[in-house]
């Protein structure tokens, strides 16, 4: 006789199938069939554990960005004190590249972005792009220089959804280049105009 799942075992497997499933095909080209067919149960309880579809890419998508805002926020937060804002800056861009390992979050994250065609998905993607936005911020950096690290990180983002890391071509290698102290430095308030 197989044991039933508890609602919060059944929450966590239905969470982790439909989130490979959105990443892979976004909030259009996901199917909550295919979600419930993996899970061995019908697409009535996925409904009723989620209430729509876009719901449950909702509540992946906000996860997804609050993974890699609150990675970087804590890898901030393990500094010694007397440390500097670049300091924390460049810990938590090391945090970053670990998060990037982690396919199905990166292309969450980049799926919500996609969907910002839909008002209810542009505001959850504001909300928790102004949250990572925040968790950078807390190294009392100026904004040019919070505006460089999360282009840079976009840029990132770019190239671990291409799997640039398996290219070896100058442009695959130019995206790998790691922020390094001073890497910035040209890019200033003056600078940005």
């Amino acid at each position: 006789m197989t044991e039933r799942m508890t609602r919060e075992a059944r929450r966590a497997q239905l969470l982790a199938i439909a989130a490979r499933e959105f990443a892979a095909h976004g909030l259009h080209g996901a199917s909550v069939e295919a979600v419930a067919r993996e899970a061995g149960i019908t697409q009535a309880y996925v409904f009723r554990m989620f209430g729509t579809k876009k719901a449950l890419f909702l509540e992946l998508v906000g996860a997804a960005f609050d993974r890699f805002s609150d990675g970087m926020r804590d890898a901030a937060a393990a500094l010694p004190d007397g440390s500097d804002g670049l300091d924390a800056l460049s810990r938590m861009g090391a945090r970053y590249d670990e998060l990037l390992a982690d396919r199905t979050t990166l292309l969450l994250q980049l799926q919500g972005f996609a969907a910002c065609g839909d008002d209810e998905v542009r505001d959850v993607v504001r909300s928790r792009f102004a949250r990572l936005w925040d968790a950078v911020a807390t190294t009392g950096l100026d904004d040019v220089t919070l505006k460089s690290f999360l282009a840079f990180g976009m840029l990132l983002n770019s190239g671990a959804a291409l799997a640039a890391a398996d290219v070896d071509e100058p442009w695959a290698r130019g995206i790998r280049t790691r922020i390094r102290p001073g890497l910035f430095e040209h890019v200033t308030t003056a600078t940005n105009r």
